[in-house]
């Protein structure tokens, strides 16, 4: 099979300003040595990270047990992750933290609350408690599927505290997909609430948690936050309150001492057909990766007011909400509910009253706002932004550069991440006060992580060509195994080559080593015998001033064998006809070339999404083939925007 063409050429480069590296965590003197032991010996520099960062019960004996694909971090060690969190935070010289603010939360409606570090730790010492009441044992598995509220964070670290690994299921789901992961994890307890609030309105939960727990055999217990005040059906025997069973907890409990394997979170992949498939995490490695990779990648400081926009249901809010940022005794903000409401200014009116210091958003969030107008955050004060983050997909360099000139105001430097459910936590990333940034790309690998793009055979191709992407030493953040399927982990992750992780990406290198994501592998296109990446076309079609987003997709062809076909949303009031299709297919040509020239061009308002805010491809390579019916629509967002994508004419 001939490699993934590399079509599209970004040339402009973006320095570290000095005033920021000067500050930072990790500048380029601190890189360069780390990013050297990394190379040569990444044991040992993990090893560093781990003494460095996280706090230990019991000091491992060996740190990496590798029995291909399986891997043993830090074997022996004790540690918990609630104690990293939390309890080194009111210790020692660091006591001063108590009164730190842990948790900033605002909720849709415009409610707020700050948890300190001090009273967070009492909160969650508080339901590790009613956690062991409810007859919870180390080992024994809790679902969570609640709104983004204060009580999902607690109840994680909670569930840390004693050892009960958490199966946290977004609050979007529907009641079978919730049944299904309950049943594959056999929770014993699951946690909820009567509900959230979404676009102005209130939404249940508590009704699909009793529809889901009808087919749950395993579940004993059902304990329920309230949120919305809405009247809630509560099982005798089985549903308890939370404020109620918080009233009568004690606030000590110890953290258990466990070892650094054992399971600390089971999180269900989005998206595929068939059985949920678990990804399972462990403690001492994650806790490693996620604090380390915190630090370094979002420069943390005790100033700092760090908000991800992710929702804790997904791995980005597992480790970059929660886990990475507390370890780091830093302040994370979490808010409930949508970015335009009650305004399309929502995000920023918000970053200009917290004092926000550093963003962590998708791509897909960043095209939308592209498209709401620059007027919304241009009319507040983003002046406290003194660093940008991407993640989720690869970001098109006109988002990039939006996103530098307009929110960062050309001062802050982003961090555009790659890494995966599966990985833990960030693979490949600039870090912002070492590495110099091209729009568009995640740069370099994390030191101590070892990439590779190769061919179907395994061998190394040879840049700008593009191929698979390929993580070829294990790494501590790394999943440990699909809950309860240790065939499907090996066949879905090792089968490919030998000992190598396929994360199911394609890449390529430029001349200076930098690594371009150019999506899923599923994604390429074969177009007249020449394999191109959808990221790379969409790239070009949103980089003419007239368009906001656009998602490609293939056809099958008589003639080329595969057709592009582009859903494109225009920005504001441009008309949506012929002449802006004829303008897109020539920004194309320039971009790329003619071989990369859309064939079919629909304009929608809108994209179909996942709740995470990825494009699924996936149902529009159904609709650009005709299929009257599409594939697996569990996790979409929206099911209007099907409906008038079909009725969209082509042009």
């Amino acid at each position: 099979m001939p490699d993934i063409e590399s079509l599209l050429k970004e040339k402009r480069v973006f320095k570290p300003a000095k005033d920021f590296s000067r500050q930072a965590n990790w500048n380029k003197k601190t890189a360069a040595e780390y990013r050297k032991l990394g190379e040569k010996n990444p044991e040992r520099f993990w090893a560093k990270m781990a003494k460095e960062n996280v706090s230990w019960f019991t000091p491992w004996k060996k740190t990496l047990q590798w029995k291909p694909p399986f891997a043993k971090w830090f074997v022996g060690g004790k540690l918990n992750v609630s104690y990293n969190c939390l309890d080194r935070h009111l210790e020692g010289e660091n006591a001063w933290r108590r009164n730190k603010a842990a948790i900033i939360w605002e909720g849709e409606p415009g409610d707020s609350r700050t948890l300190t570090y001090g009273q967070l730790h009492r909160e969650v010492c508080k339901f590790a408690n009613v956690l062991k009441g409810l007859g919870v044992k180390k080992g024994e598995r809790v679902a969570l599927y609640m709104p983004m509220v204060p009580e999902l964070a607690i109840a994680m670290l909670a569930c840390t505290r004693i050892g009960a690994p958490h199966s946290i299921v977004f609050g979007g789901f529907s009641a079978e997909a919730l049944r299904d992961r309950i049943n594959d994890a056999g929770a014993k307890v699951v946690i909820t609430s009567d509900g959230g609030f979404r676009r102005g309105a209130p939404f249940e939960l508590k009704t699909a948690v009793d529809e889901a727990c009808k087919g749950a055999a395993c579940v004993e217990h059902v304990v329920v936050v309230k949120r919305t005040g809405e009247k809630t059906a509560m099982k005798a025997g089985r549903d308890q309150w939370w404020h109620e069973l918080m009233d009568g907890a004690s606030a000590d409990c110890k953290p258990a001492k466990l070892d650094a394997e054992h399971p600390l979170f089971i999180l269900y992949t989005s998206g595929t057909t068939g059985s949920p498939k678990g990804i399972l995490h462990t403690t001492g490695g994650y806790l490693t990766h996620v604090t380390t990779t915190a630090k370094a990648i979002f420069d943390l400081k005790e100033t700092d007011t760090y908000w991800c926009t992710a929702d804790i249901g997904w791995i980005t809010g597992h480790s970059y909400v929660v886990y990475g940022i507390l370890a780091n005794g830093a302040t994370t903000f979490m808010y409930e509910g949508v970015p335009t409401h009650p305004g399309p200014d929502r995000f920023w009116e918000m970053i200009d009253r917290w004092k926000v210091t550093i963003f962590y958003t998708a791509p897909t969030a960043i095209r939308t706002f592209i498209r709401l107008g620059d007027e919304h955050p241009k009319g507040h004060d983003l002046s406290s932004l003194r660093l940008l983050g991407s993640v989720g997909e690869p970001i098109n360099p006109e988002a990039w550069m939006w996103y530098h000139r307009v929110i960062g105001n050309k001062k802050c430097p982003i961090v555009d991440t790659w890494w995966q459910t599966e990985t833990g936590g960030i693979m490949i990333t600039p870090l912002p006060g070492a590495v110099d940034t091209k729009p568009g790309s995640g740069t370099l690998p994390f030191p101590g992580i070892h990439a590779a793009i190769l061919d179907e055979e395994g061998k190394d191709v040879k840049p700008p060509n593009g191929g698979f992407l390929a993580i070829t030493h294990p790494w501590p953040g790394m999943l440990r195994g699909i809950w309860g399927d240790t065939e499907r982990y090996r066949e879905t992750y090792w089968s490919k080559w030998k000992n190598i992780y396929f994360p199911g990406d394609g890449a390529h290198k430029d001349k200076g080593a930098y690594y371009w994501i150019m999506g899923r592998i599923d994604d390429v296109m074969n177009i007249s015998g020449h394999r191109i990446g959808t990221m790379e076309v969409e790239s070009a079609i949103v980089s003419h001033p007239d368009v906001a987003e656009a998602a490609v997709v293939g056809r099958p062809d008589e003639i080329t064998g595969t057709a592009i076909v582009a859903f494109v949303t225009p920005k504001g009031n441009v008309d949506a006809g012929p002449a802006l299709a004829d303008k897109v297919r020539k920004q194309v040509t320039r971009e790329i070339g003619a071989i990369a020239k859309p064939k079919d061009i629909r304009f929608t308002d809108a994209l179909p999404k996942t709740r995470s805010g990825k494009i699924m491809r996936r149902l529009l390579r159904d609709i650009a083939a005709g299929k009257e019916g599409v594939g697996d629509t569990s996790t979409l967002e929206d099911f209007s925007v099907l409906a008038k994508i079909r009725e969209s004419d082509e042009d």
